[in-house]
């Protein structure tokens, strides 16, 4: 096992007699790939997040429950029938009225073996047309915090990467320095005097 010394703090940027001009760029490199990735991915995240809030907070605001009418026999036994409390969903044709009186038809799950004229609850948008119930304020937040979260990660991901991606061609570039250096001195430390 290696002896190690003391952790020296901030290493990369103190001065070395033995330091070369590619040690100082890879450490601002460094520096620079930190802060990027951090900035970048905190402001894409809570931009995400809040973006996200907000629609969700409009969607809440403008959709409203209205009451459409069954206009086909849903396929099924009535529940009244099954003696079943929770039915099984099925597809069926229904129709409403939006608040302008315009008259719209569209497909949703009722309770299998719904007659025609049975009432249902849908939500609308303010044009009319058929969307899903809105999220409640506590799933907006955890959705909101979700995908604020992954695209805060793939924003950080893109400078992280390009640093190391960068970093890795500084090593090389580095290291075929040190080959052609080698090249050049080994041969004269090899040979025997005598």
């Amino acid at each position: 096992m290696a002896f190690r010394g003391p952790k020296v703090w901030l290493w990369r940027w103190r001065r070395n007699p033995l330091k070369r001009r590619a040690d100082a760029v890879e450490s601002w490199i460094v520096l620079a790939a930190w802060l990027i990735t951090v900035l970048a991915g905190v402001l894409a995240g809570l931009t995400a997040t809040r973006s996200v809030e907000h629609e969700l907070a409009q969607e809440r605001v403008e959709w409203k429950p209205v009451v459409a009418l069954v206009t086909q026999d849903a396929p099924g036994p009535s529940p009244a029938n099954s003696g079943r409390t929770n039915s099984e969903l099925v597809w069926a044709k229904v129709r409403w009225t939006a608040v302008d009186g315009s008259s719209h038809t569209g497909q949703i799950r009722v309770p299998s073996g719904s007659g025609i004229g049975t009432p249902v609850t849908i939500w609308t948008d303010p044009r009319g047309h058929l969307v899903t119930k809105p999220a409640t304020a506590s799933q907006a937040q955890l959705r909101a915090a979700l995908i604020g979260t992954l695209l805060g990660m793939g924003a950080a991901a893109v400078p992280f990467i390009s640093a190391r991606a960068l970093r890795i061609r500084l090593e090389r570039r580095r290291m075929d320095q040190w080959d052609e250096e080698w090249a050049r001195f080994g041969p004269l430390w090899s040979r025997k005097t005598g």
